[in-house]
């Protein structure tokens, strides 16, 4: 890849990677991957756009067992600011093009793909094979397939994979995965879902862009409504129906804008979910045969609040999620702890996602999930 920027995604992946089995994702319990008994690890962010800036470095900060080892862009201008501002030397600083020479850099043991989904598959692949750990932003790539060759890349290199679901290290996510698990207000009977924000910038951004982004809200927000009607259920759904939607037209040329799905469980729950890049949404609310509760914000960075039908306020202390999601993964590394959104999870995600395309492009019609394909993904 050559004199790639920010600006310059353009890059085509290969297809048809070869699938994999899928393994579950029940943690790695045995001896972990060594990590020259280290008690911080040192992580390599690829791509310094917004994320990487206003919420990956400021949370590597606040980390316990993390810490900045090393940024990978193709902007000169932004070299020179991350190294005066994290301290970071020449030789943990890469562009796309040397990018493979950070297998030499021993202070980077995890590497954390932070661009265009178009490029998460060739930098994830890439960055197992230098060695590394690696977490992969979500969605997990462009399409199943590409999930198949991350996790086969990842196996074939031994080390680990997440994918950077953030709200799954959240104490409010947790909280439900309990209210669900404990059967506090009864049998899940409904989830809504909503996970949708109003876009009016650039419209060459590269969200808007499918050769880049593979899809529009769904790939983008949706994956948060996906998640959290699955955790609200407390089981990965059996199938799926869904409709799109569009009033900007001019402006949404190339990329979805609403979606919304309907999921079925097989303990007899369903859930209704919507994403939107033209919708504000960020709620989510569980049904259930004696009560109910809800989060609202309940997708954002935070924080996030809830409360419940019997007039309990959910309320935690306040912490960087993406801090949480990163010690949780380092801990899995140093200390076998469970991997909270392991790639299999990625992939199961992704599974759905194309039944939701498909299920649009027959209008509606009703798609079966076949749960061994999803695999043994913890919810």
């Amino acid at each position: 890849m050559k004199n790639v920027t920010r600006r310059d995604f353009a890059a085509t992946l290969g297809k048809g990677a070869a699938a994999v089995t899928i393994l579950g994702a029940s943690p790695l319990l045995g001896a972990p991957i060594s990590a020259q008994n280290k008690k911080s690890l040192g992580v390599a962010l690829v791509g310094l756009g917004s994320y990487s800036t206003h919420q990956l470095a400021p949370a590597l900060e606040e980390t316990q067992f993390c810490h900045l080892a090393g940024i990978v862009t193709g902007t000169k201008e932004k070299e020179a600011v991350w190294k005066r501002s994290y301290g970071l030397p020449d030789s943990s600083v890469y562009n796309y093009e040397n990018f493979d020479d950070i297998a030499n850099n021993d202070s980077v043991d995890i590497v954390y793909v932070v661009l265009p989904n178009s490029m998460h598959a060739d930098f994830s692949i890439r960055a197992a094979r230098a060695g590394k750990h690696v977490i992969v932003e979500k969605p997990m790539a462009m399409n199943v397939a590409e999930c198949n060759a991350i996790m086969e890349a990842c196996a074939a290199s031994d080390v680990r994979l997440s994918v950077g679901y953030r709200m799954q290290s959240d104490p409010y996510t947790q909280q439900v995965k309990r209210f669900v698990r404990d059967k506090t207000y009864g049998e899940v009977q409904f989830i809504n879902s909503d996970a949708a924000y109003i876009s009016r910038g650039n419209p060459d951004q590269w969200r808007l862009n499918r050769a880049l982004s593979g899809g529009g809200a769904l790939m983008n927000m949706g994956v948060y409504s996906i998640q959290s009607s699955i955790y609200g259920a407390g089981e990965n759904p059996i199938s799926v129906s869904a409709q799109e939607f569009s009033t900007r037209p001019d402006y949404f040329k190339d990329t979805d804008e609403t979606i919304t799905a309907q999921f079925e469980f097989e303990n007899g729950a369903v859930a209704h979910m919507m994403t939107s890049h033209n919708i504000s949404g960020n709620r989510m609310k569980v049904h259930g045969s004696k009560g109910w509760f809800v989060l609202e914000p309940a997708h954002s960075y935070g924080p996030i609040g809830g409360h419940t039908s019997d007039g309990t306020v959910l309320k935690y202390p306040h912490k960087s999620q993406m801090a949480l999601q990163m010690d949780d993964f380092a801990q899995h590394i140093l200390a076998g702890a469970p991997n909270m959104a392991p790639g299999e999870m990625g992939k199961r995600d992704m599974i759905i996602v194309e039944a939701i395309y498909r299920s649009i492009r027959e209008g509606g019609k009703r798609q079966q999930l076949d749960l061994a394909e999803m695999g043994l993904v913890r919810v």
